[in-house]
């Protein structure tokens, strides 16, 4: 059975930094197309990051978000079978419910029913 459990989040000021990461049971973060999404209170879900499988070599496609491009790094830890969210200079906007997902289209997932990771970003 695949598993995806978000940890990491966080209070952090603006202009601050998290690493999220999701820990995966049942099958190898390497071997998948994976993303991140969030939600904000009030709002719908909103795609993140995009890495693609990386079982086929070191090059693998990413692909952020443009409101957060050049901020958010999206990395794979295959010791740990990990997905990982690294934000820096961190907004207000990015506050908001993170979620790791399957997949690398974006909005192509619909929003878990899991708890994620709590990211609230004060100014």
């Amino acid at each position: 059975e695949m598993q995806l459990t978000e940890s990491g989040g966080g209070l952090v000021q603006t202009g601050g930094s998290l690493t999220l990461s999701c820990a995966v049971s049942g099958f190898t973060v390497r071997n998948f197309a994976m993303q991140w999404v969030r939600q904000a209170p009030g709002k719908g879900l909103e795609w993140v990051a995009s890495i693609d499988a990386g079982n086929r070599g070191t090059n693998y496609a990413v692909t952020y978000a443009e409101s957060v491009r050049g901020r958010f790094t999206i990395f794979r830890d295959n010791d740990k079978n990990t997905l990982n969210l690294k934000m820096n200079n961190l907004k207000t906007d990015d506050s908001g419910e993170y979620y790791c997902a399957l997949g690398y289209e974006r909005n192509t997932v619909e929003r878990p029913s899991r708890q994620g990771a709590q990211v609230i970003v004060s100014s």
